[in-house]
């Protein structure tokens, strides 16, 4: 996985530990080491309602879909 910062990436399986649920998105903030991230998850209100550092075999990017021409 290229790791670029504020990339939108969704969680691959469920973190109960942390209140987070496969699939939530948030984006890379900070990159710890070659295979940690800082990922923030924001609300529809702008509002972060959790920021850690996650594994990025445990993360996949989202990719925005091609415009059409």
């Amino acid at each position: 996985m290229e790791i670029k910062l504020l990339n939108c990436v969704a969680l691959l399986d469920d973190m109960p530990e942390e209140g987070l649920r496969r699939g939530e998105m948030g984006a890379f903030v900070e990159v710890y080491e070659p295979d940690a991230v800082e990922v923030e998850f924001v609300d529809w209100n702008g509002q972060t309602y959790a920021m850690l550092a996650i594994p990025v075999d445990r993360l996949r990017i989202v990719e925005r879909p091609a415009r059409a021409a």
